[in-house]
This record gives structure tokens, sequence and C-alpha cells, in this order.
């Protein structure tokens, strides 16, 4: 396995560029930044992340059954209060708005345990860790 260590963005980028006009495939290469670097991120044509498929759904579901809590507690125990309507939309999206937050926020938790396959106890410490530089690790053709 090839590395390159590089303590400035702009030379990282540019062994980068270099390394995928030279015919290395994006999916050999990994890259090691000690901030995000959305440049690297389009050159090597990064997938978007499926955590979004576990987040909507819950979000969704959230929402319905904020609705749906409230609607049904309306329902059940009917209380008049100063002459206005039981079934008020604008209160009830307070409580759809929290709950489609703590759905939403509690399924992406779950999903980037599931999307991360949960952390090995013996790889904590990554033996790749390179501090405060900017790396390029290239696979070897198999």
């Amino acid at each position: 396995m090839k590395q390159f260590m590089f303590d400035d963005k702009d030379a990282f980028l540019a062994k980068l560029q270099e390394l995928l006009k030279a015919g290395v495939a994006a999916e050999r290469i990994q890259v090691v930044t000690p901030i995000p670097v959305h440049e690297a991120i389009h050159l090597l044509k990064l997938p978007a992340s499926p955590l979004r498929n576990f987040t909507f759904p819950a979000a969704f579901a959230g929402a319905i059954a904020g609705v749906a809590l409230t609607l049904g507690t309306v329902a059940s125990w009917p209380l008049m209060t100063g002459g206005k309507t039981m079934f008020s939309m604008v209160p009830f999206l307070v409580i759809s708005f929290e709950l489609t937050i703590l759905f939403g926020a509690i399924a992406s938790f779950i999903g980037f345990l599931h999307l991360n396959r949960l952390p090995d106890i013996k790889e904590l410490i990554n033996p790749r860790e390179t501090g405060n530089q900017y790396a390029i690790f290239v696979e070897e053709k198999a």
C-alpha cells in the first residue's frame, strides 16, 4: 500500500488529482484529512450517505405520530377552553414538529450504528492515524 502524507491542503489536492489523472481508480484511494475537504469528495465522486434512508421515513412517521397523538388525545378527553375549537392545528404542529425531530434523531443514531457496524474494541485506535496531516492511501492492485 502506497501512502502520501502532506501538511498542506493544496499539495494534497494536487497529488490526488495527479493520481486520478494517472489512471488510479477512485475505489483504490482512501483519504484521511484533519478537516472535511469537499474538493476531495468531488474529485473521488463519493456517493451520498445512505443514512438519509433511515432518517426521512422515521421523521415522517414522527410527524404522523404527532398528529395522531394530539388528535387522539382531544377526541378521547374533550376540553372546551375559552370557546376555542378543540381541533386546532396550530398547537398540534408543535407536538408534531418535536416528534418529527425526535424520531428522525433516534433513527439517525441507530442507522449510524448499523452502517458503521459498531466499533471493534481492538481497532478503536486507527493504525493509520495521521495526526493533523492530509494522507492518501492507495491500495495495490490485487
